[in-house]
């Protein structure tokens, strides 16, 4: 009878490791490396590794819109890919960017690599303000060139907007 208990209650701890992992994944919208996924959930690598399975597990036995992706040791939970249509239309109405920080982002992304500089004469000062954003998000990365920064998209660009990595299909998508 003891051991029933036992039982039950290390199903109980994994079922609550597991609400707790897909949370973290769900609240973060980026990916996650292994050492702020322990930061975040308190688990250790090995637990974690396994409740990862699991959640995948989980959301391809459900036939959920929802995966977790792995990429280079990273994870996120994020909509398949099939839906991003669905996903896309959503965002360009009311999302987490105002207008002029998507018209900011959309300029870098056209013209990349694009000197800061020109940003600001383009968009004016507040652009300094998005340019941090997006660094922060790690949409964009900055390169120091004499009193300036280039500026690049990152490969969180694409996976944020659920776009392919070729070249003609950005320009074609930020002209839409």
């Amino acid at each position: 009878m003891q051991s029933e208990t036992v039982k039950e209650l290390d199903e109980s701890k994994e079922a609550e490791d597991l609400r707790r992992l897909e949370a973290v994944l769900f609240v973060s919208g980026r990916f996650l490396n292994m050492q702020e996924l322990i930061s975040f959930t308190d688990l250790n690598p090995i637990i974690l590794g396994e409740l990862i399975e699991k959640l995948q597990e989980k959301y391809n036995k459900e036939s959920s819109a929802i995966e977790i992706v792995e990429k280079n040791g990273l994870w996120k939970m994020d909509v398949k890919p099939e839906y991003s249509d669905i996903i896309n239309r959503i965002a360009t109405g009311s999302s987490e960017f105002g207008k002029a920080e998507k018209e900011t982002l959309a300029i870098i992304a056209y013209k990349q690599p694009i000197k800061q500089s020109v940003i600001i004469k383009i968009r004016g000062n507040k652009a300094y303000e998005h340019i941090k954003k997006f660094v922060e998000l790690g949409l964009i990365r900055r390169k120091k060139v004499g009193h300036t920064h280039d500026l690049f998209i990152t490969d969180e660009f694409y996976d944020y907007f659920n776009m392919q990595r070729d070249g003609n299909s950005l320009q074609e998508s930020l002209k839409e």
